[in-house]
């Protein structure tokens, strides 16, 4: 089976993006360049960011049509997170509230892509099914 492991971004100023993926994940780039930035997290998942100006085919698409989702380990890791985030001046699409399957909020990055984190609640597993 294929199993997806990196998640390209487009964004606007790659350069700029980087700087701010680079605050927030606090790691450095694996790789840097006008119009591509490389993350290579500890768990092997990669997120490009790559300049919307420069893709090739060339993407119509923006941000905010989908989500990069972020789990932490308590309800009050993702106030704590929120808390963070705010204080760093992410824009916050929906505050801390808990939903169906835990606690959670959205905030966005520089190019309006949607940042999930959240709390799985008990009883909830990570495809969805209850235990």
């Amino acid at each position: 089976m294929v199993t997806p492991n990196f998640v390209i971004l487009y964004v606007d100023q790659p350069q700029r993006s980087g700087a701010f993926y680079s605050a927030l994940l606090g790691r450095e780039p694996v790789d840097s360049a006008p119009t591509f930035v490389l993350f290579v997290l500890d768990n092997g998942f990669k997120l490009g960011l790559w300049s919307r100006h420069t893709v090739e085919p060339a993407a119509a698409a923006t941000g905010g049509g989908a989500e990069i989702v972020f789990v932490l380990d308590t309800p009050e890791a993702v106030d704590a997170a929120h808390a963070d985030w705010s204080g760093r001046g992410l824009k916050i699409l929906q505050a801390p509230t808990d939903m169906d399957f835990g606690r959670t909020f959205v905030a966005l990055d520089p190019d309006n892509h949607r940042l999930r984190v959240y709390w799985l609640s008990d009883g909830q597993q990570a495809d969805g099914e209850q235990e």
